[in-house]
């Protein structure tokens, strides 16, 4: 009896043994097979940095082809905090070159993170500054490309193209409403490093960067310069609040030309004011038709006269 009993606890032991490594089993598989793809990129995320590429927004150009807005290539300060050695030393020569605050660049410096932007102070740096910062070759400093909006012809058709922000996003205009034609998908170069953050020795991936939509519009820029001429002549002769003019063209309704004063410079929006920029005035303010009605008014009494 004793025995038996003996048996019957070890087959249980067993049993319970057999079970639970079934369990095991299961859920290594599980884990290996259904799970590989999320826990595969969540340990890449822990050895691999990407150090960004921005995409250049598709360009919007005239009837004929003629670039209304561009881009041109600038500079950013990235940091990777983890691979500066004296951050101390770093944060003084970069406060120092960029004009900002110490103990601001410091905190930028010694942030808690994988990868720093130095914003806004380290965006769109001109390639003097860019330059200096380079000779330093400091380590955990790197100076990647970005990508600027550029308007060739400053005021000219502002209203119509509006403007992006320093994230290249579109904030009024044309740049607004087809903002997610326009703007491309950024790219980055991948490299690896290891818990400390140091970089390691191995080959890095280039994303390539994909740009924008580019826009053609029924503007014809050599009309649109007549008009933004006159718009000049009327407001230096006799000084009114707002003017405008439209060109269209009567066949098919497509506008050929679009502007209105007082406007801006959507390369420097910041100096014009919230009013300025958000009022385009053709399709904005209420005018009279004046003389483009008088081609109704004697079939509208030649009617009441039958």
């Amino acid at each position: 009896m004793f025995f038996r009993d003996v048996h019957i606890r070890i087959r249980f032991v067993f049993l319970m043994i057999l079970f639970f490594l079934g369990i095991i089993i299961v859920r290594v598989f599980y884990i290996q097979v259904f799970q590989y793809d999320q826990l595969s990129s969540l340990a890449e995320s822990l050895w691999s940095r990407k150090l960004p590429i921005t995409a250049d927004r598709g360009e919007i150009l005239d009837r004929n082809g003629k670039v209304l807005a561009t881009n041109i290539t600038t500079t950013s300060l990235v940091i990777i905090p983890n691979q500066i050695q004296d951050s101390e030393d770093v944060a003084r020569k970069l406060s120092d070159i960029l004009g900002s605050d110490y103990e601001e660049m410091l905190r930028h410096v010694t942030k808690k993170t994988s990868i720093e932007r130095v914003h806004p102070e380290g965006r769109r740096l001109s390639y003097e500054i860019a330059e200096k910062i380079n000779n330093l070759h400091l380590d955990g400093v790197y100076l990647v490309k970005e990508s600027k909006r550029y308007y060739p012809y400053g005021n000219v058709l502002s209203h119509v193209l509006g403007y992006v922000g320093i994230d290249n996003q579109g904030l009024s205009g044309l740049e607004l409403f087809y903002d997610s034609y326009l703007t491309g998908e950024d790219g980055a170069i991948k490299y690896f490093s290891d818990g400390k953050g140091n970089r390691l020795e191995l080959t890095e991936v280039y994303e390539e960067p994909q740009d924008g939509i580019n826009l053609q519009l029924t503007i014809d820029l050599d009309l649109q310069l007549a008009v933004e001429r006159e718009l000049d002549n009327i407001m230096s002769k006799y000084t009114p609040e707002h003017a405008l003019i439209l060109a269209m063209d009567p066949q098919n309704g497509e506008v050929l030309a679009m502007a209105s004063r007082p406007n801006f410079d959507p390369n420097h929006y910041q100096d014009a004011s919230s009013e300025v920029i958000n009022r385009n005035l053709p399709i904005w303010m209420t005018y009279e038709p004046g003389s483009t009605f008088k081609i109704v008014t004697p079939f509208f009494m030649h009617s009441i006269l039958l």
